[in-house]
């Protein structure tokens, strides 16, 4: 199925069995501790709220929308963004229904087609083929190839990837 017709048929899918994750991460939230309390609502005054803060540097938030139901599911937050906090952050949804089968919209990050997913994935839907080696031959050998991997239809994982631009 297309992109544009896989959210079309959304809650037909999820009627189903079969969760559409619309997946993306969100880099440099600030984290700031207010220095001094909010001054509460007076009469004639409105609350007031502490301009002065600290910081605690940025973090990042990968989220996961269910799109027939419209929940966030398995909200990770950490300070980056790696291939290793992306995969992380698909086992856990994957998690909610082992059994279930998966569709990830993505964008076309490189972390979004990693060796560490292709392997996963594999492993995940009791595929057996050689996978190859990174940068040299197979499925690992190229962003290309692996992306050809993990948008394979036929898997109960797979990744829906956003055109480029």
């Amino acid at each position: 199925m297309a992109l544009l017709s896989i959210y079309r048929h959304a809650t037909e899918l999820y009627a189903k069995g079969v969760h559409l994750i619309s997946t993306d991460e969100k880099t440099g939230i600030q984290a700031l501790e207010r220095l001094y309390p909010d001054k509460p609502v007076k009469p004639g005054l409105i609350e007031r709220i502490e301009h002065s803060y600290k910081r605690h540097g940025t973090l990042c938030l990968i989220a996961a929308f269910e799109v027939a139901t419209g929940k966030i599911i398995t909200p990770t937050i950490g300070p980056t963004r790696t291939e290793k906090d992306f995969l992380n952050h698909i086992k856990l949804t994957v998690a909610t229904d082992p059994k279930g089968k998966w569709n990830f919209i993505l964008d076309q990050l490189n972390t979004h087609k990693s060796a560490s997913s292709v392997r996963w994935t594999a492993k995940e839907c009791d595929i057996c083929t050689e996978l190859g080696e990174k940068g040299k031959r197979g499925i690992l050998k190229s962003q290309k190839t692996r992306e050809a991997f993990l948008s394979d239809p036929t898997h109960r994982i797979r990744f829906v990837y956003t055109p480029a631009l």
